[in-house]
């Protein structure tokens, strides 16, 4: 077993580690030039793909994923003439990861993608959001709304005093505790990669329990395996240090950690979101326990202009196993608005 490297450290002396660019040498459905924007001494990668005069779409990650998870529409809304941004949280994909949990916040996060907004100057942005690139990216929203000219909202929230939180977030987030079942095994015993296959369908949770107990790998099919070199390519050799951004992101649920979670801002970026008249259109995937279809509808009942499309068989992951269907149905609402 490989040792991970030794940390790096900022002028601020934060320390970091960064993956090596060979980890990313075998993947190629992602044939994406890296760029990298400064955050506090920190690496921040994203991907600018298309025309640069094309009107911008803003691309958006959550847990345990990174701008891989929307290659598929980058592909296609590049071909549509957009100008695809896509970066990856400080802790995950080609960004730097700092090894210090206490660093994380969403507040931090926050920040982060509002340097790179600013830094690149992106104007008339289509935002596309799911997970906690919701509220990272809906802050954005409500700091500097001039920015932004539609909204494409996908299986996310806002903290607010009405939000019920499912009991699959409850139990994701007591998973994660450092005697759930992430917690205790991520990455000693299960990898990001497979965690990511189980959750796209690849294979099935006695595979994972197989996996975590005996050291077993499934078989997957040639795109199952295809995923799983995807998503675990960020942390390759990095151990569990490497590993504390995905590890704080569970545990920044505001209902248990109101202040690394943001909760009181939350509430606050909700009332301002409240007041949006722009086109705001919502695609949910109808299979995710997580953020439920009746949530999402609750969600888009609150705004007038809203238009609400359900890929029933889509689970928490949707750009990724339905990332086409995705494109097509933006398309098709942004030709009918034309």
């Amino acid at each position: 077993m490989t040792h991970p490297p030794e940390p790096q450290t900022t002028a601020d002396g934060v320390a970091y580690l960064r993956t090596p660019e060979a980890a990313f040498a075998a993947l190629t459905d992602f044939p994406y030039a890296p760029r990298y924007a400064s955050f506090q001494g920190l690496r921040m990668h994203y991907v600018d793909e298309g025309p640069r005069d094309g009107p911008v779409a803003l691309l958006m990650h959550g847990m345990p994923t990174w701008s891989y998870l929307n290659r598929h529409l980058i592909r296609r809304l590049t071909a549509a003439g957009y100008r695809c941004i896509a970066a990856d949280h400080i802790g995950f994909g080609r960004s730097d990861k700092v090894v210090d949990d206490g660093w994380y916040s969403i507040e931090r996060h926050v920040q982060a993608h509002r340097a790179l907004i600013e830094g690149l100057d992106l104007r008339n942005i289509t935002l596309f959001c799911q997970d906690w690139g919701g509220p990272i990216s809906l802050a954005q929203v409500a700091h500097q709304p001039e920015r932004f000219d539609r909204l494409v909202i996908m299986n996310t929230w806002l903290h607010h005093a009405a939000y019920a939180y499912t009991p699959r977030l409850v139990q994701w987030n007591a998973q994660w505790k450092p005697d759930g079942l992430f917690g205790a095994n991520v990455p000693e015993r299960l990898s990001l990669g497979w965690f990511m296959a189980l959750a796209l369908g690849h294979m099935g949770p006695a595979d994972l329990f197989a996996l975590i107990q005996t050291g077993a790998k499934p078989e997957l099919s040639p795109a199952g395996e295809t995923a799983r070199q995807g998503y675990d390519a960020p942390f390759d050799g990095l151990g569990r240090e490497g590993h504390a951004g995905p590890r704080r992101f569970p545990l920044s649920l505001p209902f248990d950690n109101p202040e690394g979670g943001a909760a009181q801002a939350q509430i606050e970026w909700h009332a301002a979101l409240s007041t949006w008249t722009g086109p705001i259109h919502f695609i949910w995937g109808g299979a995710d326990e997580v953020f439920t279809e009746a949530w999402g509808r609750t969600w888009a009942g609150g705004f007038p202009q809203a238009t609400f499309d359900l890929i029933p068989e889509a689970g928490h992951f949707l750009q990724d196993t339905h990332g086409d269907q995705i494109a097509d149905l933006f398309l098709q609402r942004l030709g009918s608005a034309a």
